[in-house]
């Protein structure tokens, strides 16, 4: 693997690390417990997470094709579903498929003949039209957003019990 892509395996480690940190030791209603005012919840953070790895893993591969539409309802209400445990959903299930997912994605990295490789972005108000990602941009996206998320994940933990990440 080069460093480039080492470096980028390592962070992406790292910031994982911080979630799955954050959420040890908590039981199936803890993981569920909303903290604040919005409908996040630690479990939800660990399967949005999941989420987010497999859709640009997919990405990198096929380009937009398998992105869901904005405009479908039944996409969004998945989308808002990603955000919360549902019933019969456990922690341990979470974490067993969000480190699947994170490993499908560190197996695409070593794999990849080419960061530089890029694929055209789907329609949405958020991106310019005509967009392109390369894997590289992509990668540096996912280590943003489990990086956010972590951070997320802190704040709600602490509130369930004064468990810190760092500090």
């Amino acid at each position: 693997m080069t460093r480039e892509r080492a470096d980028v395996a390592e962070t992406l480690a790292k910031h994982r690390h911080f979630v799955r940190y954050t959420v040890q030791g908590l039981t199936d209603e803890q993981a569920s417990q909303r903290t604040t005012v919005s409908e996040l919840t630690l479990g939800g953070i660990v399967k949005h997470l999941t989420a987010v790895e497999r859709q640009w893993a997919d990405f990198i591969v096929n380009g937009p094709a398998g992105t869901p539409s904005w405009n479908d309802p039944a996409a969004l209400k998945a989308h808002a579903d990603g955000f919360v445990m549902l019933p019969g959903e456990t922690l341990a299930g979470l974490l067993g498929d969000y480190d699947a997912a994170c490993a499908a994605t560190d197996e695409l990295l070593a794999a990849l003949p080419d960061l530089d490789a890029s694929q055209q972005l789907a329609e949405a108000p958020w991106n310019e039209p005509g967009a392109r990602w390369t894997a590289r941009r992509v990668l540096l996206h996912l280590i943003a957003e489990t990086s956010q998320h972590a951070g997320h994940a802190d704040m709600l933990r602490e509130a369930i019990d004064g468990q810190k990440t760092m500090g």
